[in-house]
């Protein structure tokens, strides 16, 4: 498993279907959802008699050129932009993952993780399935070619039963487009429709770039079938707790996103206005400024609760290749200051309240805070608008060992020591669930509607002991550790 300093989400799926230019609305659509993964990116189109694929290594715009989305003609696409987080970057592991088969073509894209792939591949390998990549997707390709029902569309519900862990998937055949979500509902996936076209896809920012209209969330453990009669929507899953995951509004989502029933920007604002809540009586500072991109939100919510100027404080640059030069004398924290820059006439001599959404391992934090340090910061406050992430994610995020998580080994005057800054307070859990609606997963709390497992522990699904190790995580079962 790979992990950088920030979580990473798994990735990012958009289907169309009933629209002449799909392949050109779902490269619009991956472009928009490029934030949830940089790795891979790939679009299979059909034109209703036979199913067309190009996927690459590489950003969207890099993946794509027009001349390819002139070879994808047809009226229905899917496509996937990918993290890794099992699986190493390889072309093979890219997607969609399309195959030709006796029943005809299918291609598969996902987004989560399967906690019981292992087991399930071990069995589908000795039943004579010979595997191309390391991706959830082909596992699921292996359980429909095995159904002995002739009907895709039967076979697939009967394959996702086998699944346990977080999935929202998208299923492509010539004249149909099936979307499915897990009972649990980890994953956001979202309903649209562009005139007569139906659209779905991970977040509805993916919408808003083709001028398709949001019309609902596909629900938690809801399969919607779409062909030319239209949408059939079906419920083959037995109830079970939801575990919507709650990182997907601290942090994954783009601000201007709708996702689990609620906009992004104001879900963040009040976890950030939240936080100014459990500030000590008394306490101020010169002025707030935020982590950008993903905490603006949080710490304009702070700003406005306790009454302490916004700023601009740090500047990201947006225009960072995959690659760049080094020099050759190491500038220390290069990659940091490449990224991030201080206003450095603003900040000199002040008193800064730092809004961040999370610390990982606390190697970026330290570097960012070293940057503002030496810009001439008098003091500088560190507030997360989440609680400490003291454990692992197997359900879709690239998350480090719990050895590895600061925030599992260290009290946070600790961390805040390690990091270097004046003082650091964290978003209580209590303060994460009033934000958010009071429907945090806690211990005992079983009817909660969010997974607030890399808090908590409190995992909703067995943890498989195979699973945990090639994670190279804590061996988990259930509730248990040890």
């Amino acid at each position: 498993m790979r992990s950088g300093c920030y979580p990473k989400e798994a990735c990012g799926v958009f289907g169309i279907f009933g629209h002449a230019e799909a392949a050109t609305l779902t490269y619009l659509g991956i472009y928009a959802l490029q934030h949830r993964g940089q790795e891979a990116a790939g679009i299979v189109a059909s034109d209703g008699k036979r199913l067309r694929q190009h996927r690459a290594l590489g950003l969207v715009n890099d993946v794509f050129r027009e001349e390819t989305l002139k070879r994808l003609a047809g009226h229905a696409a899917i496509g996937h932009v990918r993290y890794s987080t099992m699986g190493e970057t390889a072309l093979a592991n890219a997607q969609p993952i399309k195959v030709d088969y006796l029943r005809g073509s299918l291609a598969v894209c996902h987004n989560g993780n399967v906690v019981n792939a292992l087991p399930l591949r071990e069995e589908l390998e000795q039943r004579g399935s010979i595997f191309t990549s390391t991706s959830d997707a082909e596992i699921v390709i292996h359980l429909i070619a095995h159904d002995e029902n002739n009907d895709v569309t039967a076979a697939i519900p009967k394959a996702l039963k086998r699944l346990e862990g977080a999935y929202s998937m998208l299923f492509l055949e010539e004249n149909r487009l099936v979307a499915a979500r897990d009972p649990h509902g980890w994953r956001p996936l979202c309903l649209g429709t562009l005139g007569n076209a139906i659209v779905v896809a991970s977040e509805t920012c993916a919408f808003d770039l083709v001028g398709a209209k949001y019309e609902r969330d596909v629900e938690p453990g809801e399969i919607v079938e779409i062909t030319s009669a239209g949408v059939r929507s079906s419920r083959p899953f037995e109830p079970t707790k939801q575990a919507t995951c709650i990182f997907e509004l601290v942090y994954f989502s783009r601000p201007d996103s709708f996702v689990f029933g609620r906009g992004v920007h104001a879900a963040r604002k009040a976890l950030g206005v939240e936080l100014a809540r459990e500030e000590d009586p008394g306490f101020t500072a010169d002025m707030v400024i935020a982590v950008p991109d993903s905490s603006n939100s949080a710490a304009l919510g702070y700003a406005e609760e306790s009454g302490i100027t916004f700023e601009l404080g740090i500047i990201r640059s947006h225009y960072i290749g995959r690659t760049f030069i080094e020099p050759e004398q190491r500038i220390r924290a290069f990659g940091t200051r490449l990224k991030y820059n201080p206003v450095r006439d603003l900040i000199a001599g002040k008193s800064l309240v730092i809004v961040d959404d999370s610390i990982v391992r606390g190697t970026t934090s330290r570097k960012i805070i070293d940057i503002v340090r030496n810009a001439g910061a008098a003091e500088i406050h560190l507030r997360i608008s989440c609680p400490p992430w003291r454990y692992p994610c197997y359900y879709g995020i690239d998350t480090p060992t719990r050895e590895e998580l600061i925030g599992s080994r260290l009290a946070a005057d600790e961390i805040g020591r390690y990091i270097g800054v004046d003082s650091l307070r964290y978003l209580s859990l209590e303060g994460l669930r009033r934000a958010i609606g009071g429907d945090v997963m806690s211990e005992g709390d079983v009817g909660a509607r969010f997974c607030s497992a890399c808090f908590t522990g409190e995992y909703p699904t067995p943890i498989y002991e195979q699973y945990a190790k090639d994670m190279m995580a804590p061996k988990l079962f259930g509730d248990k550790m040890f």
